[in-house]
């Protein structure tokens, strides 16, 4: 048998190069219907009152919750490795980046 021919239960996966680079996002507006659920990425920057959704998903009820999942256990093996990640209060202003993000003040 030919090791080199592909199971036919597994998929092949393609990343371009311009989506590999990948697209930071530091907000997510997560907002769903009966049908759907539609998750736009947000870039917030410091001393701008405007921000835009750089990418927006949307998926099926049973697939967000199987990126939930997904997403809950990878928190998990991450801070098996890393410790725990500092705890997000829903409904906190920790909700929201810090819109200084900690760097330093302008100055004219």
């Amino acid at each position: 048998m030919d090791e080199k021919k592909q199971n036919p239960q597994q998929l092949n996966i393609e990343l371009s190069e311009d989506v590999a680079q990948g697209i930071y996002s530091n907000l997510a507006v997560i907002t769903h219907s009966s049908s759907e659920f539609v998750v736009d990425f947000v870039r917030i920057m410091p001393g701008i009152p405007k921000a835009n959704v750089k990418s927006r998903i949307i998926l099926t009820p049973e697939h967000a919750k199987r990126l939930l999942l997904a997403l809950q256990d990878n928190v998990k093996k991450f801070e098996a490795v890393n410790g725990p990640i500092k705890n997000v209060k829903p409904g906190s202003e920790s909700m929201m980046p810090p819109m200084n993000f900690g760097g330093p003040t302008a100055q004219a």
